[in-house]
């Protein structure tokens, strides 16, 4: 039944178990392969560099159009753009983010049609880049807005009515945010508490099956970036089920300065100050049904297909965060004298540079590569694109910390105190701050590595699954059997030899540097991680979704193998034009020798651990066993729960919302 109009019923929290949890996010996913992936193969134990080489390249058109566009954004980065400022006051003055909307930045993503700038993945990330490095905090407002607000999920979902409506205001004008998360639900959507009641008496009307009528939002979002200076929100709420409603999690695009919408607050946090992220309530808010995206519970396979693209924006910062780390640690360490030699020369902070530098390289052969494979559209890079995102994060802070310890003392102290007693005002403890978001953002670490192992495992979970599924019918195990048996019989024997065992294999990658060695040691490392993942579903079957350590483990091997594979291809790639092509082939030799003891050590690791040991220790401290260790300390924390009361309702507090004028 409908609600009566300018009501709705009180939300209440679903209570769902962990495989109803489960459950909503396998619908959700994208549940098959329509086109290749290198990173699936990969998994498999099949190296497929026919899928990446040669490396696709953009077309010229695009390229001279994305390249004329990063002139005028490098410009207006060096002349218009106070990081410091911003650092200080916590805010991006209105005066730059109308200068980028003039540049036409909010539209980087969106067709030319609508007014965008019509930019591949490849440039708009090179832009993200850019500007990231001059204020992390813009790159992060541009990035949600177009990754994860409203231009993308109705690039992909809308109808023509909505791109008609919206894609020109988010092009030059109005900035979008992207609403899912709330007080106390992160990853797990099948909590989601906030409400969307059809009204089908309201004044708004729409034509199609589940549509007329109006839409009334109530609920809390948590984390809204952009929320504060939005003008349009994606939100994310639950229909409710009923008579020509098939209810489920469901994709709004709704109008920010709505009545009933009060953005309650602007949150702070530890790094990226500028950042307009807020708590927003909703109460009795009217949306038209002509502003769903999609149908009805489509809600979270909307997210999902938004970020297999829109996560790419955050290895991209990541990207020109090592390329500024890189470019600081060669300046100072040239500069800095330890026993009569710079320090760079001393082996203790060679080796940090090293690092530095080969993974910058790295992360720019993955992030370029995966965001032209998603231009071509001819690969499927759902996995790609996570392992960019997951491995960026992660390096990407580890390079931060190694130049904040290669500048000493001078690492760990502001920008403004150097500046204030006459030294350069080098923000390298700031960009450790601003990185750290990143391995939260858009997916934690943790929830990464179980949304590529779901990935990584699909294979063989298509044909195996009902064999450890404790709820399918003697039936269905014996049919799962026999498809089982049939591709293991296939499957198996192929991970036993191939071209890693060649003395000759991929010789083309031998120029002064071999690389080859490095891609024979691909081939055979991913087929020994589908043995490993082979034998560990074989072991523990319907356990193994809770082996979380191990499966974190098999994703940052692959995250390495892919890593390695896009460096030299790269690396061949720049030889080829003649773009520094013997200095890039010494950084990709680099980068897999160090990789290579990466694997090694996780290959250990995944047989050899204390996860067993460590569940044990966690029921201890859980259980109050170690209490007497917390002993001699206080606790500066405040009072307050641990998680704000959420309950539906009006406002009662100030509403911050500050669009831009």
């Amino acid at each position: 039944m409908s609600a009566a109009p300018g009501t709705s019923p009180v939300p209440t929290r679903p209570t769902v178990t962990e495989r109803e949890a489960r459950q909503v996010a396998e619908a959700a996913r994208e549940q098959d392969w329509r086109k290749p992936s290198f990173a699936k193969e990969l998994f498999l134990g099949r190296f497929r560099l026919d899928l990446i080489h040669p490396h696709p390249l953009p077309a010229d058109e695009a390229a001279q159009r994305g390249e004329e566009f990063l002139a005028k954004l490098r410009d207006f980065c060096e002349t218009k753009i106070d990081g410091a400022l911003i650092e200080r006051e916590a805010r991006i003055p209105d005066e730059v983010i109308n200068g980028l909307k003039e540049l036409g930045a909010l539209g980087m993503k969106i067709d030319t049609k609508y007014g965008g700038l019509g930019l591949t993945q490849v440039y708009y990330n090179k832009a993200l880049a850019l500007v990231g490095s001059a204020s992390p905090a813009i790159g992060a407002l541009l990035s949600a807005h177009q990754s994860i607000g409203v231009p993308q999920p109705l690039k992909i979902f809308g109808t023509r009515e909505q791109q008609e409506t919206f894609l020109p205001r988010c092009a030059r004008t109005d900035i979008s945010a992207f609403l899912l998360t709330e007080p106390d639900v992160g990853s797990d959507p099948a909590r989601l508490a906030t409400t969307a009641v059809p009204d089908d008496g309201g004044t708004s009307r729409s034509s199609g099956a589940e549509s007329g009528g109006d839409y009334v939002l109530d609920g809390v979002k948590l984390w809204t970036t952009n929320g504060v200076v939005a003008d349009l929100l994606v939100v994310m709420a639950r229909v409710p089920k009923s008579e020509g409603h098939r209810g489920g999690i469901t994709a709004f695009v709704v109008e920010a300065g709505s009545e009933g919408i009060t953005v309650e607050n602007r949150n702070a946090f530890m790094g990226l100050r500028g950042l307009e992220n807020g708590v927003t309530r909703f109460h009795r808010v009217r949306v038209p049904a002509a502003q769903r995206i999609g149908a009805e519970g489509q809600g979270l396979k909307i997210a999902l297909t938004t970020l297999n693209t829109g996560r790419l924006s955050l290895p991209a910062m990541c990207v020109g965060a090592g390329k500024w780390c890189l470019k600081i640690a060669r300046e100072w360490s040239a500069a800095r004298e330890q026993w009569g030699k710079p320090v760079a020369l001393h082996e203790a902070v060679g080796s940090k540079i090293s690092f530095i530098a080969a993974t910058t390289f790295a992360l720019e052969a993955v992030l370029d590569l995966s965001s032209q494979m998603a231009d071509e559209d001819r690969n499927d890079i759902r996995i790609e694109a996570a392992l960019a995102k997951l491995y960026g994060s992660e390096m990407a802070c580890l390079m931060a910390d190694e130049l904040v310890q290669i500048r000493g003392g001078r690492g760990f102290e502001t920008a403004d105190s150097l500046r204030a007693r006459g030294e350069r005002a080098v923000p390298a403890e700031q960009m450790l701050r601003d990185l750290r978001i990143n391995r939260i953002f858009e997916g934690s670490t943790e929830i990464m590595h179980l949304l590529i192992a779901r990935e990584a495992v699909d294979a063989h979970l298509s044909v195996a699954g009902d064999l450890i599924d404790p709820e399918k019918s003697l039936g269905d195990k014996a049919r799962a059997g026999a498809n089982a048996g049939v591709f293991y019989a296939k499957w198996l024997p192929r991970l036993v030899a191939g071209p890693g065992q060649l003395p000759g294999a991929y010789g083309d990658f031998k120029h002064g540097i071999d690389l080859s060695p490095h891609l024979r040691y691909v081939e055979r490392t991913s087929r020994k991680l589908a043995r490993s993942t082979f034998y560990a579903m074989s072991r523990w079957q319907g356990k193994m979704e809770t082996k979380q350590g191990f499966l974190g483990r098999i994703v940052d091997i692959g995250a390495e193998l892919f890593a390695m594979s896009a460096a030299c291809v790269r690396a061949e790639l720049l030889r080829g034009r003649g773009e520094h092509g013997r200095e890039a082939y010494q950084l990709a030799d680099a980068f897999c020798r160090q990789s290579r003891i990466r694997v090694e050590e996780l290959f250990g690791r995944l047989w050899s651990n204390t996860d067993d040991l460590d569940r044990k220790v966690v029921k201890g401290v859980l259980s109050g066993t170690y209490t007497w260790l917390e002993q001699g300390v206080v606790d500066p924390s405040g009072d307050g729960p641990w998680i704000a009361d959420a309950a539906p309702g009006p406002s009662t507090k100030e509403n911050v919302h500050r669009p831009i004028r």
